[in-house]
C-alpha cells in the first residue's frame, strides 16, 4: 500500500457516494504486525474513520469481529492455519452487517471471483494506493462487491478455468449459499433481496453451469473450484 479499463462484469462495482458513511470503524486482520500498524495509523489520520482493534490471525478477526461489530473488516488472504477467504465465509455467517475487504498481493480475476463467493464487498491489492482503499472502505457494504479502479482496467472477473460462463459478484455469493445448504427463502433474508430475485439468480446460475438442480450446480462449482470441496 502506497501513499500516493472498464468492464462488463456486474462483480465490479464503482464506490457509490451516496452510499459512503459519516463514520466507518474497521478491525484490520492481517498476521503482518507491521502492515497492520501501517494502515491503522494511516486511517486514525483519515476524517470519518476510527479503527477498533486488529487481529494477527483468521481465528482471533472472526472472534473479535463478532464482540465488535465492526462496519468493515480489513482481511488479508493468505495467513497460518484458516484463510482470509475460509475467515470471510464464517465471518459473513456469524455477523451478516460487517462488510469483508479483502487486501492481497494477488490481483488476477480468478481471485476477485473466489473473493466475492466467500462473500467479500471489496477487493483491494496491497500495491494500492491508501486513496484507493479509504474510498473502498467508505463504500464496502455487504451483499456486493467493489473492486479497485486499479484492477477494474485489467480483466473482466471470469470464474476459475474451465468455467462455461462467467458469474457476476451476486451469482457467484448466491452459488455460495447454495453450496451451504440453504434454501431460496433463506438466501434472500440473507442477502436481503426478495425470493423472487434470489429464484431469478438461481436460475442464471444454473444456466451459465449448465446444470439443473441444486446437486448439480453444487458438484460442478467444485469441479470449477468456487466452491471449498
Amino acid at each position: 500500500m502506497s501513499n500516493g479499463g472498464n468492464t462488463d462484469g456486474a462483480a465490479l462495482t464503482a464506490p457509490r457516494p451516496s452510499e459512503v458513511r459519516d463514520e466507518t470503524t474497521v478491525l484490520v486482520v492481517d498476521d503482518h504486525q507491521c502492515f497492520s500498524d501501517l494502515l491503522t495509523a494511516a486511517l486514525a489520520a483519515v476524517p470519518g474513520f476510527r479503527c477498533l482493534g486488529t487481529a494477527s490471525s483468521a481465528a482471533e478477526g472472526v472472534e473479535l469481529a463478532g464482540r465488535l461489530r465492526p462496519d468493515v473488516v480489513v482481511m488479508d488472504i493468505q495467513m497460518p492455519g484458516t484463510d482470509g477467504l475460509a475467515a470471510t465465509r464464517r465471518l459473513r455467517q456469524a455477523s451478516p452487517a460487517t462488510a469483508v475487504a479483502v487486501v492481497t498481493a494477488h490481483t488476477d480475476a480468478e481471485w476477485v471471483a473466489r473473493a466475492a463467493q466467500a462473500g467479500a464487498s471489496a477487493f483491494i491489492p496491497k500495491g494500492g494506493t491508501l486513496a484507493e482503499m479509504v474510498d473502498l472502505l467508505r463504500s464496502a457494504r455487504p451483499g456486493r462487491m467493489v473492486v479497485a479502479p486499479s484492477l477494474r482496467r485489467t480483466a473482466p472477473v471470469s470464474t476459475a478455468a474451465g468455467a462455461p460462463d462467467a458469474l457476476t459478484a451476486r451469482e457467484l455469493e448466491v452459488l455460495g449459499y447454495i453450496g451451504q445448504g440453504l434454501q431460496a427463502k433463506s438466501v434472500a433474508r440473507v442477502m436481503g433481496i426478495s425470493v423472487h430475485t434470489c429464484r431469478g439468480y438461481i436460475k442464471t446460475v444454473y444456466a451459465k453451469l449448465h446444470v439443473s438442480s441444486r446437486i448439480e450446480a453444487v458438484n460442478r462449482a467444485r469441479q470449477l473450484q468456487l466452491l471449498d470441496s
